[in-house]
């Protein structure tokens, strides 16, 4: 399944050395703080990149230097210039480098230094510093470009009662859960702030600090952002709908803009369960995603509902290759007449419908009653497989997205 747009792999942060095997630990903080966003290039190739412009748009450029490097420092001083010239956070790393050679580096403006071998949290406490400092040309409130470019996974109900916000629930569970060992950051996001039931789902409070936050866009902070998340569980970060009824427009495009590229520069995967109607900010919810997940019913409802939607996409033209149909409680693998209404149905509308999740039974509705995801209530049952499966593939491809050659 395809569930992911393939897109070209975005790095984050390059790294410049030598010889990478002298710092062995520098890949492992890498992965951790940027997943596989990174590169790294000896210094003739980091300024042959930094000529071409390929390191114009880079958060943070790494430089490793060792006692061998100070023979010649100049092509590496040469090349810190060029980087402080185009706005990029330096990070030196000096391992056995002498007090001479390390003033010499340091007064050419790296931003921070790091002894190597690291000492504990060092990396990850530099990194987040830097992207607290006003030092660079990008900050969290003057640029909307994402730091950790996690995907934005929308859900939308083409009909009322179709599933979708058990469906988004259990998703972001299964994305978060699906390897404890991962350091995955996952988030879900509650955009129906009129009758959200994501909260509902996972037995958590609705916080007045997110009507605070919705209320007061403009001054959107990471710090207001992370005051209206809910922790589940410690493994999954959730925005539930306000504690009071607010209208749809409360927020405008730019604010839904904003807010979501924030949730992407700090989660790997963020799932939003979308209100069952199209605001004046559906468009931007859509242009920023991943892919969109729209979940019918094999009935008319849903039929005529896609046949709108799709006009809609098309007069707006808006991407409709994003959208990734789901049918619930589709037909068994034995119901053989079932099947072949679902195959009039999607062929009738011109759509491909990749995902067929099964009939669940009673045991989804008491685990949505008893605000418990399916993987904890019911285990073992077929809807929460289906699900798993979707979550690996999208675990998998994503891997594979990152992984992809620049």
């Amino acid at each position: 399944m395809a569930l992911l747009k393939l897109k070209e792999r975005v790095i984050e942060v390059f790294a410049a050395t030598r010889n990478i095997k002298k710092f062995p630990q520098l890949s492992v903080e890498l992965t951790n703080q940027f997943s596989k966003n990174w590169a790294v290039g000896s210094f003739r190739e980091a300024m042959e990149s930094l000529k071409r412009g390929s390191l114009d748009q880079m958060e943070f450029v790494v430089i490793c230097v060792d006692e061998e490097d100070e023979a010649d420092l100049d092509p590496i001083l040469h090349f810190i210039d060029g980087v402080k010239g185009r706005g990029a956070k330096t990070i030196l790393i000096a391992n056995n480098v002498s007090p001479t050679g390390l003033h010499t580096l340091l007064r050419h403006g790296a931003d921070d230094f790091i002894p190597y071998p690291f000492p504990d949290d060092a990396f990850s406490d530099s990194i987040e510093r830097l992207r607290n400092t006003d030092t660079g040309t990008k900050t969290p409130e003057t640029d909307d470009a994402p730091r950790r470019k996690g995907f934005v996974l929308p859900v939308y109900g083409l009909a009322g009662g179709v599933g979708a916000t058990t469906f988004a629930v259990n998703l972001a569970w299964e994305l978060a859960s699906y390897n404890k060992k991962s350091k995955t950051r996952v988030a879900i996001i509650d955009l129906n702030f009129q009758s959200g039931s994501v909260a509902t789902y996972l037995d958590l409070p609705r916080r007045d600090a997110v009507t605070e936050m919705l209320t007061d866009m403009d001054n959107l902070t990471p710090e207001s952002f992370a005051q209206a998340l809910t922790s589940f569980k410690t493994r999954m970060a959730v925005m539930t709908a306000p504690p009071e009824t607010m209208p749809l427009d409360i927020v405008d495009g730019d604010a839904i803009h904003r807010l979501l590229s924030l949730a992407q520069s700090k989660y790997d995967f963020v799932v939003v369960d979308l209100p069952p109607v199209l605001v004046n900010w559906s468009a931007d919810v859509l242009q920023i995603a991943e892919t969109y997940f729209g979940v019918l019913h094999l009935d008319m409802r849903s039929a005529q509902n896609i046949m709108r939607f799709i006009r809609t996409l098309k007069a707006e033209e808006l991407p409709e290759e994003k959208l990734q149909y789901v049918l619930n409680f589709a037909p068994s693998f034995t119901d053989v007449s079932g099947r072949g209404r679902a195959k009039k149905f999607s062929e009738s509308l011109g759509i491909d419908i990749d995902i067929h999740l099964p009939v669940g039974g009673k045991a989804i509705l008491a685990a949505c009653d008893q605000g418990s995801p399916l993987a904890e209530a019911a285990p073992k049952n077929a809807l929460r497989k289906e699900i798993r499966k979707i979550a690996e593939a999208l675990i998998t491809t994503a891997d594979e997205m990152k992984a992809a050659i620049v």
